[in-house]
């Protein structure tokens, strides 16, 4: 595209990567308080001595909360404006934290969980939102990707640098820190992020565009109710939303529960060690979003191939686990957790590129706020399911769930990532370099 001549747009070019910066900063301690709680378990256990039932209400409300935001984050970020919607619920995430690290109770620490899931949900969406508007059609999937690899940071933040923190400083004083610097974040946000650039009287992305026309346009506004029907009634939103059930119930179901019993159980890999093992899978998110990234805008130029692809290549990896239940080295098992990580959570930003692009950027937080839900209701039904499958099986006192348990679990994996497969023949290609393919 040839040079736009106006004084603004070098200023809309620069300014845009300081409020990327503040919400991706954001959306690492969304992924940090995600996998932050495994670290302080044993910790939490000293202090409230609580029942292994209330430890699993401690970790699950995280993502009840999450889950049930998800259709509000969207019609938050399309009323209210996505970057009053991160800060309110930034300062709602700090509060949550430091009141979880002076709880006197465990039922107080949960009252703390559950405010630090509500206040980190509403960072996603509007995020997306905000892109949308700072960013061309043509870079929001790679920054989308590197958004997501920024997840993937926090992972490692999470299963790293907090236990060496918590180390020094204890784990209750560690969450209040975190409190306070999410609180800082959020005036952070309120004061330098903008929704759009016209808000700073610059052009806005489209006007830019159209090579140096920044003449004042606006589209009409989508009434929120408006904007859901017409997400609901698209019949190309359906694949997309079902896939992402299935894909990301096998990453949380199984990437982010089950594989770590699994490694101690079948393979006698000990507890201590799986951290390594949630490093994998940081990296995998790390490195996979990138890199799908540039396969998706250069080398395959197409939203619709790269799913396919990446959908084959999560069949092949939980094929391979189902062909070879045991006996697999420390190294095959780790290229394969990695691998697994790349195809079930690196190229999730893929689907939601592909569905912002199905609708209005009006309504671009609803459309993507509704497609969230998917993913971990999704999580939510494949913990439980899961669950069930190996409590079909006996349990022994000291070796845990037998192979045969965990190679049940494994053909349940496979036939949900062949349907997830089967889901993107029917998505429609949404990319800009490539119309044909529909």
């Amino acid at each position: 595209m040839e040079k736009i001549d106006h004084p603004e747009v070098e200023k809309v070019f620069r300014y845009r990567w300081l409020i990327f910066g503040l919400l991706a900063l954001a959306y690492l301690f969304v992924y940090f308080h995600r996998f932050a709680l495994p670290v302080v378990t044993t910790d939490l256990d000293k202090a409230f001595h609580p029942s292994a039932k209330m430890m699993g209400v401690l970790g699950a409300v995280y993502f009840f909360c999450y889950a049930f935001m998800q259709f509000p984050s969207g019609l938050i970020s399309d009323s209210l404006g996505p970057k009053k919607g991160v800060t309110f619920f930034l300062v709602i995430a700090s509060f949550g934290s430091i009141l979880f690290g002076m709880s006197p109770s465990i039922q107080m620490a949960i009252l703390g969980r559950v405010l630090v899931g509500l206040g980190v949900s509403i960072v996603f969406i509007p995020t997306l939102k905000i892109l949308s508007q700072w960013f061309r059609a043509s870079e929001f999937a790679f920054m989308t990707a590197v958004l997501n690899a920024i997840g993937g940071v926090g992972i490692l933040v999470a299963t790293g640098i907090l236990g060496l923190i918590t180390g020094y400083l204890g784990w209750r004083l560690s969450f209040e820190l975190i409190g306070i610097l999410t609180v800082i974040l959020a005036v952070l946000v309120w004061f330098i992020v903008c929704d759009r650039p016209q808000d700073m009287g610059w052009p806005s992305i489209a006007q830019i565009e159209k090579k140096g026309d920044v003449s004042s346009s606006g589209s009409q506004p989508i009434s929120l109710w408006e904007g859901l029907k017409r997400v609901l009634t698209e019949k190309y939103f359906w694949p997309v939303a079902i896939w992402f059930f299935f894909d990301c119930g096998i990453f949380f179901g199984f990437g982010a529960l089950w594989i770590g019993p699994y490694l101690t159980h079948v393979y006698g890999i000990p507890k201590i060690e799986q951290g390594f093992v949630l490093t994998t899978i940081a990296f995998g998110m790390i490195i996979g979003s990138p890199l799908i990234s540039f396969l998706s805008d250069r080398f395959f130029p197409s939203r619709k191939k790269i799913l396919m692809l990446s959908s084959v290549g999560l069949v092949a990896d939980i094929l391979l686990l189902n062909l070879f239940p045991k006996g697999l080295s420390t190294t095959m098992l780790v290229i394969l957790i990695l691998f697994f990580s790349m195809c079930s959570s690196a190229i999730v930003f893929v689907a939601f590129t592909t569905t912002k692009e199905l609708f209005p950027v009006e309504i671009a937080g609803t459309s993507v706020g509704t497609l969230n839900l998917f993913p971990f209701l999704g999580g939510a039904v494949f913990n439980s399911l899961l669950g069930w499958v190996l409590d079909m099986y006996p349990k022994s006192v000291n070796a845990g769930y037998s192979l045969k348990a965990y190679s049940a679990l494994l053909a349940v994996l496979l036939g949900a990532s062949v349907i997830a497969l089967i889901c993107t023949f029917f998505m429609k290609e949404t990319s800009p370099y490539d119309k044909t393919s529909q």
